[in-house]
């Protein structure tokens, strides 16, 4: 029986899907043919100079093993931007190993008795390369081609961390918002798309392959051509589909609006965050002059800070918090406004940066424990988990297992460890707290699944927190160049208070709505939309 829901879910993301996959399609494509032109000099040179070859291969290796983000943030930080080019220069590398290993042995498995007769006949050694040892190699080179070129699919996935696009958006908004759905919307494609990458491979290397006489004359030899060209082919669908989006209405692409200036929104990748994003976007698309470009779900802080720093985005939104112990490095300020005051100068006046007014809510770090838990030990304060810590199992996300506002600043603050401490994405950390997979975790205090899982937030009697308060974040250049932008986001200051903030993100967690059909729906009841944006 035909799920009907699916269909629509499918059909409304169309668009989407079209233009992610040509992004997947050329960013997998242009890493590999840039991997080619360098791995088989290397193999070549390796295989003719015996010195040469362990380092070759070694180098090569070292390379394949650094995890694939880790590889990712060790090309931010050497290049100081997010995007295509960092993301390329990752999928360049991963592939080297099979096509530079592939080469070698290949070059290195023709016959001494074959070598032999090509020197008998009088063949220099350019010679003997090219027309002997290369097309003899060849079905061993394609075949390193085909794994890297697939396995380039695969990474390909991870670059949207990195603000790069491809079918890992799709993946990345998944499991940010606990959607399986949009998760598959990514995986499935992608699968196919590897399929069809070493089909194309395959093919071109059937092409190339000597015919026999017999052969010159039949359907083999008509399919040469088109078989060659497969993949080639498959990068122009790439190109085309990733700079042709079908069914776009007028106004919503850049097309449309070819005197429009374009400001790029940016976010973390948790819900609330994509929430405000798909807010401030909103409102900057409804004022008519401005065509946004969504660079939502990225990763964590210094990823968004960064991009925002180096201008590859225009605005996102920030926690004062967060920007006082994990950007600034300053010490915990428990006074708002000054916390904002702290803040607001420091990015003016140093980096360059605007702190607009806050949206309203405090969505603070809040140690949370599982109601049944903390009413049998008598839990009610954070200093009360000290006589059970060294049992007790924590989840914690990446980023509050590291900043000094986090776990380290906790363990200082109060004085005790937890027994095991795990990393955890937040889609899932409140999961594992409900299912008794861990019994502490760092829940957000405007989280909505606080209540939906039967939660309780712990007193931090010893005011650890700071205030985390969330406002936008624009590069002043942006501002002086646009100053009407500054009263369009300053509409939604004040607007969000931490009930409400917990109610949308827990539409977004636990009823599944979209973050961009829940800002939507928000600003409409508030009358602050003109115009359906739907």
């Amino acid at each position: 029986m035909i799920d009907w829901s699916w269909v629509s879910f499918v059909a409304g993301r169309v668009p989407q899907l079209w233009v992610r996959t040509g992004e997947h399609i050329l960013l997998t494509g242009i890493s590999t043919g840039l991997a080619i032109c360098l791995a088989l000099p290397l193999g070549i040179l390796a295989s003719r100079y015996g010195w040469l070859r362990g380092p070759v291969l070694g180098a090569a290796g070292i390379l394949q093993t650094i995890p694939s983000l880790a590889m990712l943030a060790i090309l931010l930080a050497l290049m100081g931007k997010i995007g295509v080019l960092p993301a390329v220069t990752a999928l360049t590398l991963y592939a080297l190993l099979p096509i530079v290993r592939n080469t070698v042995t290949g070059l290195e498995g023709v016959s001494k008795e074959v070598m032999e007769a090509a020197r008998g006949i009088g063949m220099t050694d350019r010679q003997q390369l090219w027309m002997v040892r290369m097309p003899l190699a060849l079905p061993v080179i394609v075949a390193g081609i085909r794994t890297a070129a697939v396995v380039g699919v695969g990474i390909a996935t991870l670059v949207a961390f990195i603000g790069a696009g491809g079918l890992g958006e799709f993946i990345n908004r998944g499991l940010a918002l606990s959607n399986t759905r949009l998760i598959l919307l990514g995986a499935v494609p992608a699968g196919i798309l590897a399929l069809m990458v070493d089909f194309s491979l395959a093919a071109a290397l059937w092409s190339l392959q000597p015919m026999r006489i017999s052969e010159k004359r039949t359907f083999k030899a008509r399919l040469r051509f088109p078989a060659l060209a497969l993949p080639l082919l498959l990068l122009v669908v790439g190109l085309l589909f990733s700079f042709t989006e079908p069914f776009a209405q007028s106004g919503e692409t850049n097309a449309g609006k070819p005197d429009s200036v374009i400001i790029r929104v940016g976010s973390k990748n948790f819900s609330e965050q994509i929430i405000l994003g798909e807010m401030m976007a909103l409102m900057i698309e409804d004022d008519g002059k401005f065509v946004v470009e969504r660079r939502l779900n990225l990763g964590g802080t210094m990823i968004c800070h960064g991009a925002l720093a180096q201008g590859e985005i225009d605005l996102y939104p920030e926690y004062t918090g967060t920007a006082l112990t994990a950007i600034m490095k300053h010490k915990v300020m428990t006074d708002p406004d000054k916390a904002f005051r702290t803040v607001s100068r420091y990015y003016r006046e140093k980096l360059g940066l605007e702190w607009l007014q806050p949206f309203g809510f405090n969505n603070t770090y809040a140690v949370t424990v599982r109601k049944a838990d903390a009413k049998e030990h008598g839990w009610k304060k954070i200093s009360d988990l000290a006589d059970d810590a060294s049992e007790l199992r924590a989840g914690f996300t990446s980023e509050f297992s590291e900043r000094p506002d986090g776990y380290p600043g906790l363990r200082k603050a109060y004085g005790f460890d937890f027994g095991d401490v795990t990393d955890l994405d937040p889609s899932i950390m409140y999961q594992a707290a409900a299912h008794n997979q861990v019994d502490v975790i760092c829940a957000f205090a405007t989280d909505g699944r606080i209540p939906a899982y039967n939660l309780q937030v712990l007193e931090d009697d010893r005011n650890f927190f700071p205030p985390y308060y969330a406002a936008p974040v624009v590069r002043t250049a942006i501002l002086a160049r646009y100053p009407e932008l500054r009263a369009i986001l300053e509409r939604l200051g004040g607007l969000l208070d931490d009930p409400t903030m917990q109610r949308l993100n827990f539409q977004v967690d636990e009823e599944n709505l979209l973050p961009l059909e829940v800002a939507h729906q928000f600003l409409q009841r508030q009358g602050l939309l003109k115009t359906d944006h739907k």
